[in-house]
């Protein structure tokens, strides 16, 4: 069930840290092995929970209420007792993962806070890409260690997932302190820092929501349509021609662009656009967005000659007209 973990550096036992934390100016020292505690075991919470523990922490506690929560809890975290999350933030005496949606963040933190559930030392760190060191102001205000820790990556919250963690990245913002623990925090998670600046964290994570989630709803899209063209399995039919896609555009860049936006065929765009106006409408519009994206791009790139360009723009900004006046 365990992913590959990186070897983890030596450091001194718990004995070697200063109550209350290390004095001003003095290098942050850690235990080897944490004791933590996980707020919020969905997808994520859990998983990173149960990597923890593959690499050597005690991971002693977990707040969960639905039985699906519930049920991860005591399939991926079976040492973590299911806590309320005033508790499970007492027990983490080194390190507490908060994993719960973004808008619930700020409260989720605000409320710990004010029930004096945190303490000073402990390394309070949550996994939002949305959210870098702000959202955790009420933490530090009482001496907590905040770390913003986002992995780059998408979650089944199953046993799989572990094999799946080897080798990401994680967006990270942290105190200057506090990086080298950040190091090692994620070689033990089989992972590696991206250093994310707390003014870019919306950017960052607007980038791989952009990337990601949006590339489901796209691949569905594609899926729909080839059903709506008699295709009985559209899934086989993508897979091979969208793995090239993706790995070529990793690879090129828009050097990997194809088909008839970047070769400025005006007139098979404007049958495809017929066809979906008369299939399937809602479809028009995201395909209108992202093919005039796509001509930009290939025109920057030197993919398209402006002058080859001109019917193919003149069809993707007219089409708005000729659909309305169908």
């Amino acid at each position: 069930m365990s992913a590959p973990l990186r070897p983890r550096p030596a450091v001194p036992s718990r004995a070697a840290v200063p109550a209350g934390g290390a004095p001003a100016g003095a290098p942050l020292v850690f235990p080897r092995v944490l004791t933590v505690g996980v707020i919020g075991a969905g997808r994520v919470g859990a998983v990173l929970g149960a990597a923890l523990a593959a690499a050597g922490h005690r991971v002693v506690a977990a707040s969960g209420v639905s039985g699906v929560a519930k049920a991860r809890i005591a399939l991926l975290l079976p040492d973590a007792r299911n806590r309320s999350a005033t508790s499970v933030a007492r027990a983490a005496t080194d390190l507490l993962l908060i994993a719960v949606p973004d808008d619930a963040l700020a409260g989720v933190v605000a409320g710990l806070a004010e029930t004096g559930a945190l303490r000073p030392g402990q390394v309070v760190a949550h996994t939002s890409g949305a959210h870098g060191l702000g959202v955790l102001a009420p933490a530090a205000a009482v001496g907590a260690r905040p770390l913003a820790l986002h992995p780059a990556m998408t979650f089944t919250g199953t046993p799989d997932d572990l094999g799946r963690l080897a080798g990401i990245s994680y967006g990270v913002t942290a105190p200057a302190e506090l990086r080298p623990f950040a190091v090692r925090l994620t070689a033990d998670l089989g992972g590696v820092p991206e250093w994310v600046a707390e003014v870019d964290r919306p950017l960052y994570h607007a980038a791989l929501a952009h990337g990601a989630n949006h590339l489901v709803t796209l691949v569905n899209e594609a899926a729909d349509r080839l059903r709506d063209a008699g295709v009985g399995q559209p899934e086989k039919v993508l897979a091979p021609l969208l793995r090239a896609a993706l790995e070529n555009a990793l690879r090129l860049g828009d050097d990997a662009l194809t088909g008839p936006v970047s070769r400025g065929d005006a007139g098979t765009v404007r049958r495809h656009l017929e066809r979906l106006a008369a299939t399937a409408p809602e479809s028009v519009a995201p395909y209108l967005t992202l093919a005039r994206r796509t001509a930009d791009r290939a025109i920057a790139a030197g993919r398209l000659r402006p002058a080859d360009a001109e019917s193919l723009l003149d069809v993707l900004s007219g089409t708005h007209r000729e659909v309305a006046a169908q």
